[in-house]
This record gives C-alpha cells, structure tokens and sequence, in this order.
C-alpha cells in the first residue's frame, strides 16, 4: 500500500485487523519507474516490486502505541493553535502602545495574567496596574508602570479578551488532552513495576508521575539522560513505543530519523553528506533537547561544545540529537541506565579543558597557576 495523506489509515488498520500484514511502502523509492503513470499502472508496480522483495515496509508502531499519539499530536496542534492567539494578543497591545509583553518576560505568567485581568476590569491607573507584580518578578513597579503608559482603545480591548479567552480556552483543552493521554498511556504493558532512582540531573526537576509512568513502559529511565525531559520521552513513547525490534541497530534507528549523514556520491565524487529532508516528529524533539545540552556542566555538554566549535551551531545541534538518539536506542534495546562515564572520563576531560585553557592564556600573555599553588602544607 502506498502511503495518499490520511486516506490510507482507514484500509490499513481494517486490513490489519483481518489478520493481513500489510506494508505501507514510500513512493519515493520508485519515483524514477519510467513509463507513463496512473493509479492503476502504479499500483500493479508495486505489487510487482513487493513481490520480487525490491520494497521495504515503512515503520509503523502498534495500534495501542498509535493511540497515545494522536492524542498527542492533537495536544500538539491544541497549543499551537492557543500560540497563535497569543501573537493577537501581543499585537493589540502594541497597537495599544502598551509594552506589557516588553516590561514581563511572559505575559502568560503571573503577573501578566493579573494585569490583563485588572485592565479587563476597567483599570487604566499605570501606577495601580504595576501593583499587581508578583513578587518573583525582576522587573519594579516603576519600570512596569513605565511600559503601560498606552493609548487604551475599546476595539482593541475587545480583541484583546477574546485573544486571551480564546488562548485560556484551548489550554483547558490541551491540559483535558494530558489527563486523557495519561489514561490512555497507562493501558501500554509496563516493562517494569519498580520505581524510578532519585533523579541525578540538577536544575527544574520533572513530574513524578510522568516520570514514573515512562520508567515502567520503557524499562530504562530515560530522563537521567542530559537534555531528555519528560516531553521527549513521551515523545519517543508515541512515535516508536517502547519496542524497538523493527530497528537491527542505532545505525538504522538514526538513519529512519534522518539524523544520520546522507552520502551523495557520483564518478567518486562526493556531492552531499548532509541528512535527508525527513520530517519525524521525534527527531525534532530531540534536535530541541540537544540545544539545551550548551548549558550543561556534564561530559555531554563538554562534547557538544567541542562540536559546536568544530561544526558550527547547526551542526552541532543534529551531531547531538543523533548521539542522543543512539543513547536512548541502547538504554531501550539492552534495558541499562545511563552512564555519563562512558561519555569520557572525567580525569581526561579535566586535562583536556585545562589545556585549552593553558592555551587561550598564553596567546593573550598569560600564565596559569593552579589555586591552591602557594598554600602552605
């Protein structure tokens, strides 16, 4: 079967009820067939190239792992959806001049909500609107006050709630979707009923019960990774699911995300060794997880600063989510935890950054001594 949009769902999963295996194949493996096309030309094509094994089934998870995702995926649009509303939001304020979303970092935060609901309320008073600041806000109330000094029009207050009530309305919906998404990820087969090791990772520590959740379906807690949150394990729960027997090795599972090099070769010419233009929703979430690995104090972080030195930011950020993909693929596939020594050895990784250091110094004229240099034993 040849994968048409959305139109293909309905068959294959009425077919694969009946007990037939059904292979949903890319058109772009045949895509340079000569020969006049059409539908039914190109269907007998198919069947043709399938049965002489020159066509691959595309990775498809299995109907329990699907449902999980479309309800995340719906979650996903949900908040895309309130996202743009929020940008209504932004631009009937400036059109206000009034700089709310200048003056607090978020507008959806505490203090912003408290604001637009006073300003919703009839109050125009900058001074008395900058009194609703929280008290964990950077900004004072003078600086607040300063940036709510606007021309109040009624057409823009009026558009102004309904971006705001439009934005809290499909956030109901999307934290209605998380409770539904929890229910139904919990049907998945654990892997495990123990509890999940006290997280080892510093900073912003994750759900719980999120994280728990994904420790019993994978077996493996995905979160001690650096860079990886709940979101992305949820993520690879939805878009792969917690069996990883399609994938014969890292080296495919990277290639099926197209985070690996994609060689071009021609008359021993290499044209292109750049990824292929795959849109996978799981390779997204983990290009957004390596970003975070610039502000991590760990050998991961240490590696990725070396690569973003050496490959540009870009390529540094798809070296990382490919690294991270093989990291998860192995604590999945052998059921062990994470080990970041594995990553360098801690002694070796000191040595190298104080070369480094030693280096830049001299270059400037500098030398370095240890801290403890002239203390007394």
């Amino acid at each position: 079967m040849e994968a048409t949009g959305v139109y293909w769902i309905p068959l294959f999963e009425l077919l694969e009820a009946r007990g037939l295996e059904v292979c949903l194949v890319n058109a772009q493996h045949v895509r340079h067939v000569p020969g006049r096309k059409s539908d039914v030309q190109d269907c007998q094509w198919l069947q043709f190239l399938h049965s002489v094994g020159l066509l691959h089934a595309s990775f498809r998870p299995a109907l329990s792992v699907c449902a999980v995702r479309t309800l995340l995926r719906h979650r996903d649009s949900l908040v895309q959806v309130a996202s743009a509303h929020l940008l209504r939001l932004q631009k009937a304020l400036d059109q206000m001049n009034v700089l709310l979303h200048r003056a607090v970092t978020d507008i959806t935060g505490t203090t912003g909500l408290a604001i637009l609901d006073a300003i919703f309320a009839g109050e125009r008073d900058p001074h008395k609107l900058a009194a609703h600041r929280d008290h964990r806000c950077k900004k004072s109330v003078a600086e607040i006050a300063a940036a709510l000094k606007g021309d109040w029009k009624a057409e823009q207050i009026f558009a102004l709630r309904q971006s705001l009530a439009a934005w809290r309305f499909h956030h109901q919906l999307a934290d209605e979707c998380l409770q539904e998404i929890h229910r139904v990820a919990a049907k998945l087969e654990n892997r495990t009923e123990a509890a999940p090791p006290s997280p080892t990772k510093r900073g912003k520590q994750p759900d719980q019960a999120v994280r728990t959740l994904l420790f019993q379906k994978f077996g493996v807690d995905l979160t001690a990774v650096d860079g990886v949150n709940t979101h992305v394990g949820y993520t690879f729960l939805t878009e792969v699911g917690p069996d990883l027997s399609r994938f014969a090795s890292p080296e495919n599972f990277s290639s099926w995300l197209g985070l690996c090099p994609n060689d071009k070769v021609s008359g021993n010419h290499r044209l292109s060794v750049s990824t292929r233009p795959v849109s996978n929703r799981l390779a997204t979430t983990l290009r957004m997880a390596a970003q975070s690995l610039n502000r991590v104090e760990s050998p991961l972080g240490d590696w990725f600063r070396r690569m973003r030195a050496k490959l540009g930011p870009a390529g540094a950020v798809t070296a990382a989510a490919h690294k991270l993909a093989r990291i998860l693929y192995t604590m999945i596939k052998t059921h062990t935890a994470f080990d970041p020594a594995k990553l360098g050895h801690p002694a070796l990784n000191r040595q190298r950054k104080e070369r480094s250091l030693r280096k830049q110094a001299a270059l400037l004229g500098f030398s370095l001594q240890p801290a403890n240099a002239g203390a007394v034993s």
